[in-house]
C-alpha cells in the first residue's frame, strides 16, 4: 500500500481495508485532506459531504466498496441533497431522496465524499460553462476537463478519489475520460438503474464508472449493477475500423490510436475495416435527440426560475427543441434504428469497434475549440460525432488511455461493443493496459506529482 493510501487504486484501496491493513476513517480523512489541496486548481468538486461520509461509514455493510470514498456527479438524488444539474437547480423537481445509484453504492459499503461539477444541464462536452465555474483537467488546468461528466473525470485523474460515478448522454463520460487521461465506461442503455437521476427518463442517457483503469471500472461497475462482471480471455477477438470516424483527425490523436491497435494486433487481436452505412448522420441525430429527449420531462416553471442564472448558449439550447419541426425527430429516429441495424451488421463480423474517442485533445476552457486538419471547430460540434452513435443505438463503449500529444496533454483510444457486452470492453481495456505495462493509466498528471499529502 502506498504512504498515501488515496493514491491506491479502488481496488487496492478496497482489498487493504477488507483485510486490516487500512483504516477506513484514516482513508476518508486523508481524501478529504487531498481535495482540499488539489480540488481549488480544478474546480472538479462542488460540494464535499465529509459528515455525510463519515456516517455511510459507520453504517457501511460488509460490501465490495466497504469503506471506498467515491464521488458522483451533480444528477443523482442523495437523502442530504437534490442534484443541480450544473445549474442554479435542476429542471426536472428532483429533490433530495435516494437515488438508485445511492442505494447501490450505499449497499456496496461506500461512502460518498462529494458532488462533481458538470456543464451546465448536460448541455455540452468541455466542461467549461457550469453555475459553478469551469473544470479543468489535471493535466493542464487551463485546459477543459470535459463534459457534461468533467469533475467526475477530473477528480479521478487527480488523484483526489479513486472512483467516481458519470452520465452519457452524448459521449459524456468518455469525453471527461480521455480529457483526463482516466477510464470511462458508458453501459449498455437500461443495465444501470437510473431511477433519481435527473435525466433518468433519456432514452439516450446512462450511468457510469469513471475510474484510473479497466480493473477499477469493473468493480465500480459491478457494486452500480449489483452483480459482478465477469472477466473473460479476448484471444482472437476482431476488432473493426470504420474509417469514418479517423477522417478529420489531430494527426497526434491518429498517431496514438494506430499505434494502440498495432499492439492490440501484436497481443492477439485481428484488427480489420469495416463500414457503417449512415455513419455521417450520426451527429445531427445525436444532437436532435438529445434536444428533445428529456424536454417533456422539464418543468417550465423551474426554466423560468432559474433562466437568469443560465448561460447564453444554456438559455438557448433549453428553447431550441420548441422550434423543431416534428418531422425532425421522425428524422433522428430513423437515423437511430438504422444505425442500430448497422452496428449488429458489422458485430456479425467483428467483437468491438474502434476509433478514437475524441478528434484533438482538451482545448483551453477559454477557447473551446479543436484544431483539426480541415480547419478550426467547436469541440462540441468535433466530439459528438465521434461518441453519439453508442447512444443513439444504446450499445456499451468507453475510453481508455492511449497517449499524449507533444502538449503532454492525454489521448483516448473508444472501444464499442455490442448490446450487453459491457464486459467484453474492460477485457480488451485491460488487455490493451497489458501491452504498453500500464504506461498511460498509471501515468501521473503535474498536480499529482506534487507533494502529497
Amino acid at each position: 500500500m502506498s504512504p498515501h493510501p488515496q493514491d491506491a487504486s479502488l481496488r487496492e484501496q478496497a482489498r487493504a481495508i477488507a483485510s486490516g491493513e487500512l483504516d477506513a476513517t484514516e482513508l476518508l480523512e486523508a481524501t478529504l485532506a487531498r481535495i482540499e489541496e488539489r480540488n481549488p486548481a480544478l474546480n472538479a468538486i462542488v460540494d464535499v459531504s465529509a459528515n455525510e461520509a463519515a456516517q455511510m461509514l459507520t453504517e457501511a455493510p460488509e460490501g465490495p466498496l466497504h469503506g471506498v470514498p467515491v464521488v458522483l456527479k451533480d444528477m443523482y438524488a442523495l437523502p442530504w441533497r437534490a442534484p443541480r444539474d450544473g445549474a442554479a437547480r435542476n429542471l426536472y423537481g428532483v429533490g433530495p431522496g435516494e437515488s438508485a445509484i445511492y442505494r447501490r453504492l450505499r449497499d456496496a459499503g461506500a461512502a460518498i465524499v462529494g458532488i462533481t461539477n458538470m456543464h451546465e444541464l448536460g448541455m455540452g462536452s468541455t466542461g467549461h460553462q457550469s453555475i459553478y465555474g469551469p473544470v479543468g483537467t489535471p493535466w493542464d488546468p487551463t485546459h477543459c476537463g470535459g463534459g457534461s461528466s468533467g469533475g467526475s473525470g477530473s477528480a479521478v485523474g487527480a488523484r483526489m478519489v479513486a472512483g467516481a460515478v458519470g452520465h452519457d448522454g452524448g459521449g459524456s463520460i468518455r469525453y471527461p475520460a480521455s480529457y483526463c487521461g482516466v477510464t470511462g465506461l458508458k453501459s449498455t442503455w437500461g443495465r444501470m438503474p437510473e431511477a433519481g437521476c435527473t435525466h433518468e427518463t433519456a432514452t439516450l442517457g446512462v450511468s457510469g464508472p469513471i475510474c484510473r483503469d479497466a480493473a477499477d471500472a469493473r468493480l465500480l461497475a459491478s457494486a452500480m449493477l449489483g452483480t459482478p462482471l465477469s472477466e473473460r480471455r479476448i484471444e482472437g477477438m476482431r476488432i473493426g475500423v470504420p474509417r469514418r470516424f479517423w477522417k478529420n483527425i489531430d494527426p497526434e490523436v491518429e498517431s496514438a490510436c494506430e499505434q494502440a491497435l498495432a499492439a492490440l494486433d501484436d497481443a492477439g487481436l485481428e484488427i480489420g475495416e469495416v463500414e457503417i452505412g449512415g455513419a455521417q448522420f450520426a451527429r445531427i441525430a445525436t444532437v436532435l435527440l438529445l434536444a428533445l429527449d428529456t424536454s417533456p420531462a422539464q418543468k417550465p416553471e423551474l426554466f423560468a426560475e432559474i433562466q437568469p442564472d443560465l448561460s447564453p448558449v444554456g438559455r438557448g439550447l433549453t428553447k431550441f427543441p420548441m422550434l423543431l419541426p416534428a418531422p425532425a425527430l421522425a428524422r433522428a429516429q430513423r437515423v437511430r434504428h438504422g444505425l442500430r441495424r448497422e452496428l449488429a451488421r458489422a458485430f456479425e463480423n467483428f467483437d468491438l469497434l474502434a476509433w478514437p474517442t475524441t478528434p484533438a485533445a482538451a482545448p483551453p476552457i477559454d477557447n473551446p475549440t479543436v484544431e483539426l486538419p480541415k480547419g478550426t471547430y467547436p469541440a462540441d460540434f468535433a466530439n459528438v460525432a465521434m461518441g453519439g452513435i453508442a447512444n443513439l443505438t444504446g450499445v456499451p463503449a468507453l475510453s481508455t488511455p492511449c497517449g499524449f500529444t507533444s502538449a503532454r496533454l492525454p489521448i483516448g483510444l473508444h472501444l464499442v461493443g455490442p448490446w450487453g457486452e459491457d464486459e467484453r470492453l474492460l477485457d480488451v481495456a485491460e488487455a490493451f493496459e497489458r501491452t504498453n505495462s500500464r504506461e498511460f493509466v498509471d501515468a501521473l498528471p503535474p498536480i499529482a506529482q506534487q507533494a502529497a499529502v
